[in-house]
């Protein structure tokens, strides 16, 4: 973890360096108003990376990844990490992030290691400024689907799956968009893609796990999901 934890500063480029000169500052200005503002609902997510210390490296860790029930008034049915948004008894995004993970997941909090908080990222079709808080578990214990009116699926994914270059693609919600492609990453059946793929692909990028991959297969949201069989704005996953 020490690649990344060590480099987490270059996250904020890592997210956009792939966008257009100026799709990169619609995108900064629009998350800067909202800060001076405070039109953003604050939210915080954990991105746990767990699995036995190993002389292999990262390539024996997983990630903990949810897919979002399909009748959710936010981003219903894509892949995300476990998480939401603060309630005012939560003492930080770390609280926050490991209370809704608990809520999601069945997780015990206390088998989870909080490594760093990372910089606030502001979502804008859902208004959302969102913490992702990094962590590790050597053990998390069993995780589970907690309330499916909430959550659909809990999958552990093996962190190869996300550097296999033969998983990545970029991807863009329709043709409007296509300049605001971004990485996404096609798993068994399950397309990731949003702000999960994005912070995914900046991890991988900062840290240098990332293999060569061809960034240059740009498709849309429902060409992207055929390919996984899903259903469009769906996460296409029948198993994991």
């Amino acid at each position: 973890m020490h690649p990344l934890v060590d480099n987490v500063e270059k996250m904020p480029k890592a997210y956009l360096h792939r966008l257009p000169a100026d799709v990169r500052a619609m995108l900064t200005a629009a998350s800067a108003k909202a800060r001076v503002t405070g039109h953003g609902r604050d939210a915080a997510v954990l991105v746990l990376f767990s699995g036995p210390p190993s002389e292999s490296g990262i390539d024996s860790a997983d990630l903990l990844v949810t897919v979002r029930a399909s009748t959710l008034r936010h981003h219903a049915g894509q892949a995300a990490f476990p998480g939401g948004a603060v309630d005012p008894g939560d003492s930080g995004p770390v609280a926050t992030a490991l209370r809704e993970a608990n809520e999601e997941t069945g997780i015990d909090p206390a088998r989870v290691h909080p490594l760093v908080v990372l910089e606030k990222v502001f979502i804008a079709p859902s208004g959302f400024q969102v913490v992702p808080v990094l962590a590790y578990s050597e053990d998390p214990g069993p995780v589970s689907v907690v309330d499916p009116a909430e959550t659909a699926v809990v999958a552990r994914v093996p962190v190869r799956a996300f550097i296999n270059p033969e998983n990545r693609l970029m991807v863009y919600r329709d043709a409007r968009s296509r300049r605001w492609a971004m990485p996404a990453f096609r798993l068994n059946e399950m397309l990731v893609w949003g702000f999960t793929a994005q912070v995914i692909s900046a991890m991988l990028d900062v840290a240098g796990w990332a293999q060569p991959w061809d960034h240059t297969e740009v498709r849309g949201l429902d060409e992207a999901m055929a390919m996984v069989g899903g259903e469009p704005g769906g996460t296409g996953m029948t198993g994991i």
